[in-house]
């Protein structure tokens, strides 16, 4: 791989003077990097940016204000680029309070054109130049200070084809008649990292939840907030806080002693010595409950009698549609996107109802393909498919 010149930037005028030479670009590729270990917010130890003339590396360690590049990547005028852009959403949203727009995701266009599902930034540069980069860096305390000439190279190399890889997609995708899709996609999923799952519904998502009675549902509802509460105010990655099955074994158990709690199998000494007053606190407000104020009963779509029928048929509309739109049908969605769908139509409770967000299918730009045929096909089936939300 050859030599990339970059320039390191550490200090605020440097930042300054990087930002008002790149504001004007038609696109920047972006990528991070960061250290996710033991905390809750990703520690962003690098900002790799590139217009295709001047790649900056710039050191979010060093400096503390980095308002001037969040300005750039908010600006509606300059695509952000990005491959396989979640993560350094994440890391971007949490550090810098912005996500890039318009963005453009590498690995959804690839996916797009057919190059292949979950394709990684090197695989993909390989397949398209047929030029192999490097990922020996790839588990670097990226925090820690100096950054060798490896790593800062590895870095670089990240963003320096990212550019034309870009190019290239967004020429095939345009000519396809999908561009509009990619951007939309990624700003969908820009709006779903600005809205987070409520503290108060975080229990919804706990495995094994349904196998709870009425006051252990209302114990779990609890501890399941206190403990995403508890990991948010100490940047605390969450099962550092208290383990799953923990939290899990508390809400069947409900102990009403110090001696009970530390009995539970699966809480440690050191767990249940660091938390037992609010825990103990939390089983006896779950015990104080009334039955009609605690959670319903946890729903599951095998509980339904006709829900391996609706699957199907949605999975028969998405062949049918992918079809027509020049597609597979695993990009128009998945079967969790699908059942997401399902849930939300026929569940009582409802993460997304519950946060006035619509599923993905009939969001962005699957909305305009998917909604017309689902309100014919599941308003035709004579009741069976039970509670249709208003699309």
């Amino acid at each position: 791989m050859a030599l990339i010149e970059f320039e390191y930037i550490d200090s605020l005028e440097a930042l300054h003077d990087y930002c008002e030479r790149i504001k004007h670009a038609d696109a920047l590729a972006i990528d991070t990097e960061f250290v996710r270990t033991r905390t809750l917010i990703p520690q962003l130890g690098l900002i790799q940016v590139y217009d295709g003339e001047h790649l900056g590396l710039i050191d979010p360690v060093a400096i503390d204000d980095l308002s001037a590049f969040a300005d750039i990547l908010v600006s509606e005028s300059v695509v952000k680029v990005l491959h396989s852009c979640s993560e350094d959403l994440d890391a971007l949203w949490f550090n810098l309070k912005v996500v890039p727009s318009p963005l453009f995701d590498t690995q959804f266009a690839a996916n797009l054109l057919d190059m292949g599902p979950s394709l990684g930034y090197a695989n993909l540069v390989e397949q398209m130049f047929d030029i192999h980069v490097d990922k020996g860096e790839s588990r670097t305390d990226w925090i820690a200070r100096p950054l060798s000439p490896e790593q800062l190279h590895y870095a670089a190399a990240d963003v320096f084809y990212l550019l034309p890889v870009y190019r290239d997609l967004a020429d095939k995708v345009k000519h396809a008649g999908k561009d509009s899709w990619v951007f939309s996609e990624s700003a969908f999923l820009s709006e779903k990292k600005r809205n987070p799952m409520p503290a108060s519904l975080v229990y919804l998502n706990i495995k094994n939840n349904w196998k709870l009675g009425c006051h252990s549902r209302q114990a779990l509802k609890l501890a399941a907030a206190w403990r995403y509460e508890e990991a948010q105010s100490r940047d605390m990655a969450i099962n550092f806080v208290l383990r799953e099955q923990a939290m899990l074994e508390l809400a069947m158990a409900l102990p009403d002693s110090k001696n009970k709690l530390f009995q539970l199998p699966t809480i440690t000494p050191k767990e249940a010595r660091i938390h037992q007053d609010v825990l103990l606190d939390i089983v006896e407000q779950a015990r104080q409950t009334k039955a009609e104020d605690c959670p319903g009963k946890i729903q599951r779509l095998v509980d339904f009698k006709h829900y391996k029928k609706a699957l199907n048929v949605l999975k028969d509309l998405c062949e049918e549609l992918a079809k027509k739109h020049d597609t597979r049908a695993d990009v128009l969605a998945s079967k969790k996107q699908l059942n997401q769908w399902i849930k939300w139509c026929w569940f009582d409770l409802d993460e997304l109802a519950a946060m006035n967000i619509q599923p993905d299918i009939v969001s962005g730009w699957r909305r305009e393909i998917f909604k017309k045929r689902l309100s014919e096909i599941f308003n035709n089936e004579g009741g069976q498919f039970e509670t249709l939300r208003s699309l």
